[in-house]
């Protein structure tokens, strides 16, 4: 069984920047998944990251997140800058293994953190 548990959500004012914490031990053959619901929308997919180091994002987070792992790959990051109150959403780290590829198709993960809260302020 793959524990996954976030830190680091909280409460910034547009324009100012969090990094996100995801605690995995995956060491090969993944993907690995940030995602965000906000209230009264469906969950959707952020950016994911595979074994390769390989990354994707969603359009509305280019050039404001980024996706990463250290160097022990036993932890996962999610660095968003230039934050705006459209980003507020629980955010949900998840890991999709055996798996080969980048995805973001949520049925392809089978594991699941908890979510933490990020809130941006206009």
């Amino acid at each position: 069984q793959i524990h996954l548990e976030e830190s680091g959500g909280g409460s910034v004012q547009s324009g100012g920047s969090l990094k996100l914490s995801c605690a995995a031990q995956i060491f090969s053959n993944y993907c690995f998944g940030w995602f965000r619901q906000a209230p009264g929308k469906e969950r959707e997919g952020v950016a994911s990251i595979d074994s390769d180091g390989s990354t994707s994002y969603v359009d509305s987070v280019k050039g404001r997140f980024t996706i990463s792992q250290d160097n022990a790959k036993t932890t996962l990051y999610l660095q968003m800058t230039s934050l705006e109150p459209e980003d507020t959403a629980m955010y949900y780290c998840a890991a999709a293994t055996p798996l080969a590829f980048l995805t973001l198709v949520q049925s392809r993960y089978n594991y699941w953190g908890q979510g933490t809260q990020v809130t941006v302020s206009s």
